[in-house]
């Protein structure tokens, strides 16, 4: 089996809520992210930023392009996790839960990351940093502020910086902790960036839409990114016939 795809958490609808629950219930820090095509590729592309997309506890399916790879590969697919949907289910989850949570906000720039934060957390109630910074600042600001209760933090500050922050977040980590590789949800959250219209998230071609409204910043991941990406598949499975 294509190692990638290995390491994905595949759920559908029934088993997503026991996988919630024990996200809700873990007792130690574990950490969540996503695989779309344009992480595929940079999985492929090096040996360190696999380590730590591989170091994630849920890698959940996210888009189109890794759905037409499981395919391929014989793998049943079940449900497209994005994170800018899995995300605030999540949030909504824990709080249904009635646990006493310290919540930490780190990613994209002001005014957008009050606004996406507050309304994702439905709380002004969070500690936060925006998405420029070394990586060691939002290890120190976390430690600081981190408490005995359940820790969550959603990093959106995208691949693949929010998954190297995961790891080593996980790993100096001395209470409960849900560390949420978030990519745009933050700005998502803000309004910032729209959401494709429904039928293009049912037919899986969000990414196109967003290729639409902002084509010069997406040219590479698009353009280049998805044949490189399905050459990244072919060449996983022609290595393993060899």
């Amino acid at each position: 089996m294509d190692p990638i795809l290995k390491s994905l958490t595949l759920a559908n609808e029934v088993s997503l809520a026991s996988i919630l629950e024990r996200i809700t219930n873990t007792d130690k820090a574990i950490s969540i992210g996503f695989l779309n095509q344009y992480a595929y590729n940079l999985i492929s592309s090096s040996d360190a930023i696999k380590a730590n997309f591989f170091d994630l506890d849920y890698l959940f399916r996210d888009g189109k392009g890794v759905e037409l790879a499981c395919l391929y590969n014989n793998i049943d697919p079940q449900s497209n996790l994005n994170g800018t949907d899995f995300i605030p289910r999540l949030i909504s989850q824990l709080y249904l839960s009635n646990k006493e949570m310290t919540l930490f906000a780190y990613g994209t720039q002001q005014p957008w990351l009050d606004i996406g934060a507050t309304s994702l957390f439905n709380t002004s109630q969070y500690y936060s940093l925006n998405g420029f910074k070394d990586v060691d600042c939002y290890l120190e600001h976390n430690l600081q502020y981190q408490t005995e209760s359940l820790n969550v933090v959603v990093l959106a500050m995208g691949m693949p910086k929010q998954e190297l922050i995961a790891t080593q977040l996980k790993l100096q980590s001395k209470n409960k902790m849900i560390i949420i590789c978030g990519g745009a949800i933050l700005d998502f959250q803000a309004g910032r960036v729209k959401r494709a219209p429904t039928i293009f998230r049912k037919l899986g071609f969000e990414w196109l839409y967003r290729f639409a409204l902002e084509p010069k910043r997406l040219f590479s991941r698009y353009v280049v990114g998805i044949p490189l990406f399905f050459l990244n598949v072919y060449r996983s499975s022609t290595k393993r016939v060899l």
